[in-house]
């Protein structure tokens, strides 16, 4: 048995705001040189301050942004940490260590290109969603905002 989508219907003004709040946080992170999802996740806030009472499906997409952004910082700032771990580790060693820390180093900054490329795509796919009136997940969201 064929099941199908069924899209809430929602007005223009809640649309935009949902498409809005993705945007605004993928540009907000881009022109801050994608400084760790703050500036995304700042700009997530404040949609959903402001929409929160008027506006339930663009709330449900900012909570989303914002969340993805916040797991965006968190991350971020895990990186950073293994890259001062790994700079200390070549400096303790006087050198030495560079053998293990710059082939892991490598591939921190992979990771960390495919997270910003993951960044990219989710929030062009939620901004998407949103204008055609659909919820969307980010996929490895930490949900610390309900």
């Amino acid at each position: 048995m064929d099941t199908i989508e069924q899209v809430a219907v929602h007005d223009a003004a809640d649309r935009q705001w949902a498409t809005g709040v993705h945007v605004g946080a993928l540009l907000a992170a881009f022109f801050t040189h994608w400084f760790a999802g703050v500036a995304g996740a700042l700009v997530a806030l404040g949609v959903w301050a402001l929409v929160r009472d008027r506006h339930p499906f663009a709330a449900e997409h900012a909570k989303e942004a914002l969340n993805f952004n916040i797991t965006m910082f968190l991350g971020a700032c895990a990186a950073i940490l293994i890259g001062i771990v790994l700079v200390g580790a070549t400096v303790v060693t006087l050198g030495i260590g560079a053998l293990v820390t710059i082939p892991a180093g490598l591939l921190l900054l992979a990771v960390l290109g495919a997270g910003a490329l993951m960044w990219l795509v989710c929030s062009i796919l939620a901004a998407i969603a949103a204008w055609e009136g659909k919820p969307y997940r980010y996929p490895f969201s930490l949900r610390l905002v309900k």
